[in-house]
């Protein structure tokens, strides 16, 4: 056993033997390098050896080997950095204790790395090497603002997607102004996602150029035990199997509104040439929040083109519209309360989208919510399993609100509480005038309701 035990005792002469009694068979940081590497699944390698990303992530299905490429990474980075302090949280302090200092001792041993394990106040492990010696510091997310005051070469997270978002950020940042020492300074962690969370965010959607994302699945790990994986399928649903076995962004909220979109479907890199063909605008009013979701129809599919987010007011968003696509005959689909109310003190949204020429096809009030949620539904996905939608990659926010927006258990409607409803709505006012078979083919102003 190579380690050695200290922080239970008061005194130090026990370790203080066993260390003395090894230090002549202390390994060379390349030694423990190349101990590492060798078994390594493809995945576990490309994270340990990524030296080039201020932040690095790896994201995995159950049973892929998240934590033993974390550990891996952490005494990759103590080899590469002697003489320097390096952290690595979990969540928790049981997952601390049971989770990540398990799995280091088991693997410090497994690679024949001497080294010091001390308990209290705090836990920490020390690597030793022929060259000096490596501090890793144990420490709890929750508890990040303990770092202050700390000089790292590199901070480990194990697991975040499994707290709120806004408390892994924050970690995060403070994780990152710690990174002021050391041969190489990097941020990494290793998690199963959970949704939307701070993963996606992090490594995903808001990812900069020295921001890095390997993924792996949970069939990529070729040493898991018969009847896994079958174990898995056999119980989480469609959803839970592509976040916990293929290692994929899904939305994992309760009761998602539109459930059956599909990027791989509805979500096009490349589209016709449309500018021949009016343009629809489904738009929903809010102050300093105007959006509108620009679409085209070909035949029976309607196609998302373009989107404008959190225009200041009405008339911004009229201008931005002129702006980008002069000269088009232009047809508008408002929340139908536009007509009373203004996010322009002086006129109503509608007389001013009707000022700059468009024409305004919105009914005397708006259709019952579900009606609406039904009729995009139906879009994306009839009885015969047709798709008679398409949506452009460029709008990225119309995509995200599709995926995240879920139903209040409270009210039974789409929840309204999260940003998600805005771009949706917006759209939907467009999806029910054009393609309700109880309102399309009516008139523009009657707004008929059959039951």
């Amino acid at each position: 056993m190579t380690s050695l035990i200290a922080g239970i005792c008061n005194n130090e002469p026990l370790t203080a033997f066993a260390y003395q009694s090894s230090i002549n068979s202390l390994p060379t940081a390349e030694e423990v390098k190349a101990r590492i590497l060798e078994g390594l699944l493809p995945h576990q390698k490309a994270f340990v050896e990524d030296t080039d990303h201020r932040k690095l992530g790896l994201v995995c299905g159950f049973g892929a080997g998240k934590t033993h490429g974390l550990v891996a990474k952490a005494c990759m980075i103590a080899a590469d950095n002697v003489g320097f302090v390096s952290a690595v949280f979990e969540p928790t302090a049981p997952m601390l204790r049971d989770i990540l200092i398990r799995t280091l001792n088991d693997l410090l041993d497994q690679w024949a790395i001497p080294f010091t394990f001390r308990a209290s106040p705090l836990p920490e492990f020390t690597l030793h090497f022929v060259e000096g010696n490596h501090q890793i510091l144990l420490r709890t997310i929750l508890t990040y603002q303990r770092l202050r005051g700390q000089n790292l070469c590199a901070c480990g997270f194990d697991e975040a997607d499994t707290i709120p978002m806004g408390e892994a950020t924050s970690a995060m940042n403070m994780a990152l102004a710690r990174l002021r020492s050391g041969n190489n300074q990097q941020f990494y962690a290793s998690t199963t996602p959970e949704g939307y969370g701070w993963a996606f965010h992090t490594f995903d959607k808001e990812a900069t150029e020295d921001t890095a994302l390997i993924r792996a699945r949970t069939m990529d790990n070729p040493y898991l035990p018969d009847g896994f994986i079958e174990s898995l399928k056999s119980n989480y649903s469609e959803q839970l199997i592509k976040a916990y076995l293929l290692g994929q962004w899904v939305n994992l909220t309760t009761g998602q509104v539109y459930d059956r979109f599909s990027r791989d479907i509805h979500v096009k890199d490349n589209l016709p040439d449309y500018s021949d063909l009016i343009l629809k605008i489904g738009i929903d009013f809010n102050i300093s929040n105007t959006n509108a979701v620009i679409c085209v129809r070909d035949r029976e599919k309607l196609v998302i083109i373009d989107e404008i987010v959190k225009s200041h007011d009405t008339d911004a968003l009229a201008q931005e519209i002129v702006r980008r696509y002069p000269n088009r005959k232009i047809q508008v689909f408002p929340d139908a309360s536009g007509s009373q109310r203004s996010t322009n003190a002086s006129r109503t949204d509608i007389s001013i989208l009707q000022s700059y020429g468009f024409e305004n096809m919105s009914p005397r009030a708006n259709p019952a919510i579900k009606d609406r949620v039904q009729t995009l539904q139906n879009l994306l996905c009839n009885s015969k399993g047709e798709s008679r939608l398409e949506v452009s990659s460029r709008c990225r926010r119309v995509i995200e609100c599709l995926e995240l927006q879920s139903w209040d258990e409270k009210t039974q409607l789409p929840c309204k509480n999260t940003g998600f409803d805005h771009t949706n709505d917006a759209l939907g006012y467009c999806v029910y005038r054009e393609f309700s078979i109880l309102y399309a083919r009516a008139g523009s102003r009657t707004g008929i309701r059959i039951y």
